[in-house]
């Protein structure tokens, strides 16, 4: 469900398009916006917080 904010931005946004008031000079990508599409820095294996490897329950 799309909120009521969205639409309202989206006409704000072409609002101060029209009258040529947005510098996108000074825009910002987030992100959660935008797909990474070449992936992200290769990080490896996340490190145990325990103190050892428990015993199987198998």
């Amino acid at each position: 469900m799309r909120s009521l904010w969205h639409p309202l931005h989206e006409l704000l946004l072409a609002e101060l398009q029209g009258a040529n008031r947005i510098g996108w000079s000074r825009a910002g990508v987030d992100s959660c916006h935008v797909r990474a599409l070449k992936g992200g820095y290769e990080l490896g294996r996340p490190r145990s917080t325990g103190a050892g490897r428990g015993p199987s329950t198998t």
